[in-house]
């Protein structure tokens, strides 16, 4: 029987008061961000404060919204993550009212809470280790922990759940009979995973540990890969998507492969434990993140056993005797120093791309019927599965002209086989306080999971920061071989983006007539220099494959015109409108003489600007008409000289 997972909300959009259990939540500098679970869970945001608590019973007052899905293809999908919680919708809280305090048992828990705020210079990193509460650590130090490949030791897993498992059964070995303190063991473990918040992994290291303890307790003699591959359909009946949770996923397939792999762990345990788990969850990197840092195998040989040995145990010691801190805190600082000075190994890291699922599937059963031959046989057949998949998109001969959703910005993909020049980069910047998101990241996601590894050129139609202000973020963290920008003189902006450029040495033009792009050329219609970034957008024509494309930046009517009286244009198939549909851009006149086909508006959703404008619409309406605000991102295919049209709705 299937439990707690319901297909679709017991709820409406008209509903508006909540009752529920506080069972998370997250403390920020102007709201509280929390989840209340009753007949099913809803993450909330609070823009106030009060006495927060697990447990408690709240009434919220507030309104619901649909989380959306991701709109830039191959990234996070925000709207399944939440559905795979059995969250469908969020809320913004307009009045809180608490009806009930906590429990016993979440008592203990707030009580753990309380304790650790009161650790200074620490408090970050014993949320992380006792709760599993990663919320608290310095966004940069838990970004280069990801360069490293070592953020599987900040999750409440199987490691953790057995060094405390061993800790706790040395300490009742003098007073229980070895029956007796397996399963006291068993059952404090299980209670240390509702402390945790039942986090997929901790789940499935408790469970595995409470049928190992009933194996040894009973003298059954299971093998332990049947233990654990009994643990894996006990969870995924009670709750069929945890599947899609990638802890789960992660914790799984590295201890089967840690299992499965013991004969060979015997002779090579120091590195082969690293080598196995990282072989085994490799696809799922892949297929996540695009991208492997060949260095992490040597890193968790550093990392692991520092953490697990030291800074672990040390936590747990220190979070019971307090002037332990006084030791924590050099010990957290050069935990801190290995991870900055590991990430800079980060630049050698291996782009590879989305793995098709014939080749996941491949790669997994090369690892399940090679157990007896020689390793390295293993490994060289595992590389070359890798490989012939990233053959398939050097194969790939169709040409894509993609507008990426980027909110209230502009930012467009050219790019065939593994070629590509982008148009502008969006810029548009949401602040959570300490933690700063950049819309470009998406991009390059995107980017690495095509086996894009670099831009020909990245050209920037102007100055204005909703379309060249991610252009710093996108050169710091993706090669690009060139910066175009338009005609007229540098601003702010574009003169801190030079400084980026001349550090990292990218040559960069300005006011150019022509780009080759492979067979094709693009050509800069507008080489006037006006007294506003707008009209200095770089106006771009480009027949491709047959196809006729314009790009027209924030080019205004003015612009519009200088280019009628100058250029006899033909009709253009695919036109990126100008300036998000502003009533300043797209006149009739223009509009009726290069008689677009599909008209593409780059605009954000409920954008404050009221873009696109109506009469904009109506200039377009013998179009047919694209916004990323509805479609989100609008990939052009040309395929046998055959034009195709995806979207990436919200």
């Amino acid at each position: 029987m299937i439990i707690n997972i319901p297909h679709k909300s017991v709820y409406t959009l008209n509903n508006n008061i909540f009752e529920g259990k506080v069972i998370s939540y997250s403390l920020k500098d102007d709201y509280i961000d929390f989840v209340i679970k009753n007949k099913e869970k809803i993450k909330c945001k609070y823009y106030g404060s009060f006495d927060i608590k697990y447990g408690i019973k709240l009434k919220v007052h507030g309104k619901l919204n649909i989380p959306i899905n991701n709109t830039v293809p191959n990234n996070f999908n925000y709207k399944k993550y939440l559905n795979h919680k059995n969250i469908f919708y969020t809320c913004n809280v307009t009045k809180v009212e608490v009806l009930k305090e906590e429990n016993i048992f979440y008592k203990v828990k707030n009580n753990i809470v309380d304790r650790i705020n009161t650790y200074k210079d620490t408090n970050d990193y014993l949320f992380t280790f006792i709760l599993g509460d990663k919320t608290y650590l310095n966004e940069e130090e838990f970004s280069n922990y990801q360069k490293n490949g070592v953020t599987h030791l900040f999750a409440i897993s199987g490691m953790h759940v057995g060094l405390l498992s061993a800790i706790i059964l040395f300490c009742l070995k003098k007073v229980m009979s070895d029956n007796k303190r397996y399963l006291t063991t068993a059952l404090f473990i299980f209670f240390y995973a509702f402390i945790t918040g039942f986090s997929p992994s901790v789940m499935r290291a408790s469970l595995l540990f409470f049928l190992l303890a009933l194996n040894k307790v009973f003298y059954t003699e299971v093998k332990t890969l049947n233990i654990l591959i009994l643990t894996f359909t006990i969870l995924v009946i009670i709750n069929p998507f945890l599947l899609f949770d990638l802890g789960f996923i992660y914790s799984f397939s590295t201890t089967f492969g840690l299992i499965y792999k013991s004969d060979y762990l015997k002779k090579h345990k120091i590195l082969g434990t690293s080598l196995i788990a990282s072989i085994y969850s490799l696809p799922i990197t892949i297929n996540n993140f695009y991208e492997f840092n060949p260095f992490s195998i040597l890193l968790n040989i550093i990392f692991v056993p520092f953490v697990s040995v030291i800074v672990y145990p040390l936590v747990l010691i220190t979070f019971i005797v307090k002037p332990l801190n006084t030791i924590l805190v050099p010990v957290l600082s050069i935990l801190k120093w290995l991870n900055n000075v590991s990430s800079l190994l980060y630049k050698y890291k291996i782009i590879i791309p989305k793995l098709k699922y014939v080749f996941v599937i491949l790669y997994y059963l090369i690892l399940l019927f090679y157990k007896k031959p020689k390793y390295h046989k293993v490994l060289i057949y595992l590389i070359i599965t890798l490989f012939i998949n990233s053959l398939f998109y050097r194969l790939d001969s169709n040409l894509y002209v993609e507008y990426l959703d980027v909110g209230q910005g502009d930012s467009t993909l050219i790019r065939q086989k593994d070629y590509a020049i982008l148009i502008d980069t969006g810029g548009i910047i949401s602040y959570d306080q300490k933690k700063t998101y950049f819309v470009s990241d998406n991009t390059i996601n995107y980017l690495k999971s095509k086996n894009i590894k670099n831009l020909e050129a990245l050209i920037l139609t102007h100055g204005d920061f909703d379309h060249c202000g991610e252009a710093i973020n996108l050169v710091n963290n993706f090669k690009v071989k060139k910066v175009i920008f338009n005609c007229g003189p540098y601003n702010d902006l574009e003169r801190d983006l030079i400084k980026t450029l001349d550090k990292n040495k990218i040559p960069y033009y300005s006011c150019i007539k022509e780009l080759k792009i492979d067979k094709n050329k693009l050509s800069f219609l507008q080489t006037e220099k006006y007294d506003n970034e707008n009209d200095n957008s770089n106006v771009i024509y480009t027949e491709l494959d047959g196809y006729k494309f314009m790009f027209m930046g924030d080019a205004s009517s003015t612009t519009e015109k200088e280019i009628l009286s100058k250029y006899n244009l033909p009709n253009i198939d695919v036109l990126k409108v100008g300036h998000h549909g502003s009533k300043t851009s797209s006149s009739i006149k223009f509009i009726n003489e290069i008689n677009p086909k599909y008209s593409v508006i780059s605009v954000g959703a409920n954008n404050k600007y009221g873009h696109p404008n109506k009469e904009v619409l109506d200039n377009l309406n013998n179009s047919k008409i694209y916004r990323t605000d509805q479609d989100g991102s609008i990939m052009f295919k040309i395929k046998n000289d055959k034009l195709k049209i995806e979207t990436c709705t919200p």
